[in-house]
């Protein structure tokens, strides 16, 4: 079965370049500051399109996860762990990844990017326990 893979976008399109270099960043509105994630064309909070991408630390905590059972797109095998993170430098920024903790992850666990390559032209960020 074929893996999964996430399309960039227009809006995406930097992110997922970002990552194949192992940077993380997060967008940030142009008019208001906001950090949002995932990368869109326009600022949920004042709608402007204008933003930036700024580098930050790959550290957060434990938002919440979930233990998906039965696979929604092709390759992971089953059961598998996607956490919600709460980026430490961006308080109110949330972002997503695969759990690759050796037990279940728990809720204000610290944790740091895993970066995973999958081919040339595909690394994923997966977190794990840390730092």
């Amino acid at each position: 079965m074929a893996r999964y893979r996430p399309e960039p976008d227009r809006d995406s399109r930097e992110w997922w370049e970002r990552v194949g270099r192992r940077e993380f960043a997060v967008q940030v509105c142009d008019a208001c500051g906001t950090a949002r994630f995932p990368a869109r064309a326009f600022c949920a909070r004042c709608r402007t399109e204008g933003a930036h991408w700024r580098e930050v630390a790959p550290e957060g905590t434990v938002e919440s996860w979930i233990v998906n059972h039965q696979p929604f797109v092709p390759g992971p095998r089953e059961p598998y762990v996607v956490v919600m993170v709460r980026l430490a430098a961006v308080p109110g920024c949330f972002v997503y990844g695969n759990w690759r903790g050796r037990r279940p992850p728990e809720h204000g666990e610290r944790v740091t990017a895993s970066y995973t390559r999958v081919d040339a032209d595909l690394t994923l960020v997966d977190w794990r326990p840390g730092p």
